[in-house]
């Protein structure tokens, strides 16, 4: 696998902290697998922070803090409640990274024509929420922009827009900067993760249109 498009530098050095969403560490986690430059650098960002804290002056704690410690440990996990839906529902696409075939998805739904969405359900969702995206061969996105971020990993297939094109493998990222029209390739449908936060904001008077109902 020949990957071109990677995350930005700040968005690996979040995620080596532990700064991210569950949504956008997935995404994040899932690129890393499968890309050798970007696990290299947070492996070189873990390291740095490693040797900051070997340098750091030794902090006294409270006298219980190791009986308070111990006393959570011992604490039985709270584990949400399974629904019907989270147990049984199965992925838009069988074959898909280790790292999602752990995950609960929801039930997909048509957001578009030629386009399917599909929730990845995760405990900490207040920023951002993941999803699968499958779009028909030859599917042309409307132009549009964010009023969040967007997290893009292609998973199968391909798309291009002005950034370039975009394979398995590959990560594209979007925000309130970024004026795009992605376009699935002909030859296959193209299967993402993404990680969203906001909306799209959709340009021209058609996309003005329908944006009420278009709901990522």
């Amino acid at each position: 696998m020949t990957i071109n498009h990677h995350p930005p530098e700040d968005l690996l050095a979040d995620f080596a902290a532990g700064r991210l969403d569950d949504a956008d560490r997935l995404v994040i986690g899932v690129h890393a697998a499968q890309c050798p430059r970007c696990r290299r650098f947070i492996a070189a960002i873990e390291q740095l922070a490693g040797a900051a804290l070997e340098q750091a002056n030794p902090v006294s704690m409270a006298d219980n803090a190791f009986a308070t410690l111990m006393a959570r440990i011992d604490e039985p996990a709270a584990s949400p409640p399974a629904t019907a839906s989270s147990r049984s529902v199965q992925p838009l696409d069988d074959d898909l990274p280790e790292i999602l075939r752990s995950c609960r998805f929801g039930k997909s739904r048509r957001v578009a024509p030629g386009v399917k969405l599909q929730p990845i359900i995760l405990p900490d969702t207040d920023k951002s929420r993941a999803f699968l995206l499958w779009s028909a061969p030859g599917t042309r996105m409307l132009e549009h922009t964010h009023t969040g971020t967007e997290l893009t990993l292609v998973l199968k297939g391909s798309f291009s827009h002005e950034g370039g094109e975009y394979r398995p493998g590959d990560f594209d990222f979007g925000d309130g900067d970024v004026d795009h029209q992605p376009i699935v390739g002909s030859d296959m449908p193209c299967l993402c993760l993404v990680a969203m936060s906001g909306d799209l904001k959709l340009h021209g008077w058609l996309g003005r249109l329908i944006s009420p109902f278009v709901r990522l």
